[in-house]
């Protein structure tokens, strides 16, 4: 079927407009946060009460930053720490694999709103950098020491083209 020049010429200056959008999509910000404090060391503990606590107040702190998208790696922790906002939010929480951050980097690059990412403390150090931000060190030079639950990272594209890191404490 051949399209009408006049309409043909119409779409494909609508296509022409449109492209600008799609090749600019990314993400307004990228949180990323740890899982709260788990209930053992050993297999796949659940969150304790103050882990629940602790994602709670994610929920809430976030509940308003325009988060459209929410991943998880597959453990009971990580996906216990997501879904109060994914509750709040009505948003499903989407299972990434921590041993291929890249994937996770290259699929959110595409996404535009905001998104969550909770991992864990030996994998949010490397998101945060494949992202572009900084994840810091602690007085001891450990980035996320292993009995550290409270740290929320918010990076953002900054005028000049890098990134903004803003690193937050949890209650």
């Amino acid at each position: 079927m051949r399209l009408p020049a006049r309409l043909f010429r119409h779409l494909s200056l609508a296509l022409a407009m449109l492209a600008p959008v799609a090749a600019s999509a990314e993400p307004s910000a990228i949180y990323l946060v740890r899982h709260g404090e788990k209930a053992s060391e050993s297999g796949d503990p659940d969150l304790t009460a103050q882990g629940r606590a602790r994602a709670q107040h994610v929920g809430i702190l976030l509940g308003r930053a325009g988060v459209q998208h929410i991943f998880s790696t597959s453990t009971k922790r990580t996906r216990q720490t997501a879904e109060p906002l994914a509750q709040r939010l009505a948003l499903d929480v989407q299972l990434y694999d921590a041993r291929n951050p890249q994937a996770l980097v290259d699929k959110v690059k595409g996404l535009t709103g905001a998104v969550l990412v909770v991992g864990h403390s030996n994998t949010l150090p490397e998101l945060v950098r494949l992202f572009g931000g900084s994840p810091g060190a602690d007085i001891t030079g450990k980035e996320i020491p292993e009995t550290e639950y409270d740290r929320l990272y918010q990076l953002t594209r900054a005028a000049n083209g890098g990134v903004n890191t803003v690193l937050f404490t949890t209650p």
